[in-house]
């Protein structure tokens, strides 16, 4: 089961996004420096915190193969905790921002939900895909080609961080498919610097490599975004 979001107005949204924009405190914690994370060891659970673009920096640059690649190399939307929803229900149960009245196999009626990627509200969870915010395609490419089947499902179907997995228009995700940030980033420009932020965020929790391409779009692109601090905790 997934921990319901803080999902709100557009104007909560409007006021996360002016949070995101806000400078950080002389007294928060010391993060932890970039070359830490290659220097030191970590395990597995182990939760790190340090700035965007140091965690970016913290990455492994190398080239992408897909080869091999099938989707069914993910088992996703399953029921882990076997309450009657999968995944996807999972995560448009926890970012409703009007709760939906579950049916019979987890059939969600009603309801509405805000999809950041396009600052557009919904009516209907038909009208609704769940994004994971890397690609299982992009994370294929970037090193989860030589997990165990078990890791890659953990991965397809992660609640344990907010990030990995969103309630998006149809369109928007579709739009999106399998790219990364140097060929897509989502319609809402509003929403670049969190997307961005998250992204880095995700592919260090699963020690994920960027290519030279997408190195170079990220470090552009959050150049003009705050440094915002991000907590992960890492799964490798």
């Amino acid at each position: 089961m997934r921990h319901p979001r803080l999902l709100g107005t557009a104007a909560a949204v409007s006021s996360a996004f002016a949070a995101l924009l806000a400078p950080t405190t002389a007294h928060a914690a010391s993060p932890t420096p970039a070359h830490a994370i290659s220097s030191q060891r970590h395990a597995p659970g182990d939760p790190i915190t340090l700035p965007v673009r140091d965690a970016l920096a913290a990455l492994t640059v190398q080239d992408e193969s897909r080869a091999g690649y099938n989707r069914d190399k993910f088992k996703y939307w399953t029921d882990a905790d076997k309450d009657g929803c999968n995944t996807r229900a999972e995560v448009l149960l926890s970012e409703a921002v009007n709760a939906p009245e579950v049916g019979p196999g987890c059939t969600l009626t009603g309801g509405s939900w805000y999809s950041p990627y396009d600052a557009q509200y919904f009516d209907s969870a038909r009208k609704l895909d769940v994004d994971h915010l890397v690609p299982l395609a992009e994370a294929w490419d970037s090193g989860a080609s030589t997990w165990t089947a078990k890791e890659r499902e953990l991965y397809a179907n992660d609640l344990d961080d907010e990030r990995a997995l969103i309630a998006v228009s149809a369109a928007s995700n579709r739009s999106k498919a399998d790219q990364d940030p140097s060929t897509w980033l989502p319609p809402y420009a509003g929403y670049w610097c969190t997307y961005l932020t998250n992204w880095v965020a995700d592919k260090t929790r699963y020690q994920l490599t960027i290519d030279p391409t997408e190195q170079t779009a990220l470090a552009e692109r959050l150049a003009a975004c705050p440094n915002q601090p991000i907590t992960v905790t890492l799964t490798r």
